[in-house]
């Protein structure tokens, strides 16, 4: 496991399970930079939304990856608020090991999805370390032709058209489930516009990426793909509206 893995783990453990205000000393740098909607900038501020977080409050994580100095979470909140809530949560980690700079995205937890699987479930292991690397070209080329530049004639070149589990809640499994749903936002005035691919996160099989565009009016986009064979076969995502003001003056990506 990596250390920034470690780091990232053992930190939000302390943070969000134990609820422990004091873990902040322990693991976040004076420098930490926040891009939340949750949060204001810094330290204080997060040591302040631990000491918030009430006893209903807890995390069930679903998977890591790790990328570098960059670790990605999936999981589910309970008691953020009224509603369960699946989120994506970036950490950076520093030279010294401390966390040093967060992005998330969450969305409400929908009971009742299209295709029958949950908005997390699924394989979680990373298996194939070796194959990171060309993963991470696939899917980067993917997002560049397909959804920012709205190839769809080279969809097949990239997405399994034998298996492709959708985690999305409005999406059924396969392609022509993708493209009913697609169809069906359209008519609602919610045509999935990409504008920019922000960052990539790879760790084997899974590929993660974060980006911005419009969704009926701006969003933030959180993809996780699996890639299995030299082509995506499952998806999990989250897609979050980028509010008029945040906390802090660092922007959500």
């Amino acid at each position: 496991m990596s250390n920034a893995k470690n780091t990232v783990l053992q930190a939000t453990a302390e943070l969000f399970g134990d609820k422990d205000p004091s873990a902040v000393d322990r693991w976040v740098a004076a420098h930490y930079t926040q891009h939340s909607t949750l949060a204001a900038d810094g330290p204080e501020a997060l040591r302040g939304l631990v000491a918030s977080l009430g006893e209903d409050f807890r995390y069930e994580g679903a998977r890591v990856i790790a990328d570098g100095d960059l670790v990605a979470l999936h999981g589910t909140y309970y008691g953020f608020g009224p509603d369960p809530l699946v989120g994506f949560d970036v950490f950076r980690v520093d030279a010294d090991g401390k966390l040093a700079e967060h992005w998330d995205a969450l969305t409400p937890l929908v009971e009742k999805t299209v295709s029958g699987r949950s908005q997390t479930d699924g394989p979680a292991e990373v298996t194939r370390a070796d194959l990171t690397e060309a993963n991470r070209a696939l899917v980067t080329e993917f997002a560049q032709k397909v959804l920012v530049d709205a190839d769809y004639s080279v969809l097949t070149d990239y997405i399994s058209t034998e298996t492709y589990h959708q985690h999305n809640p409005e999406a059924a499994d396969g392609l022509d489930g993708f493209g009913a749903a697609a169809a069906a936002w359209a008519e609602q005035g919610k045509n999935l516009v990409y504008k920019k691919v922000h960052r990539v996160i790879a760790e084997g099989e899974f590929v993660l990426t974060q980006s911005e565009g419009e969704f009926g009016a701006a969003v933030a986009y959180y993809d996780l793909f699996r890639v299995a064979d030299g082509r995506i076969v499952e998806h999990w995502d989250v897609i979050a509206p980028v509010p008029a003001d945040l906390p802090h003056g660092n922007g959500l990506f």
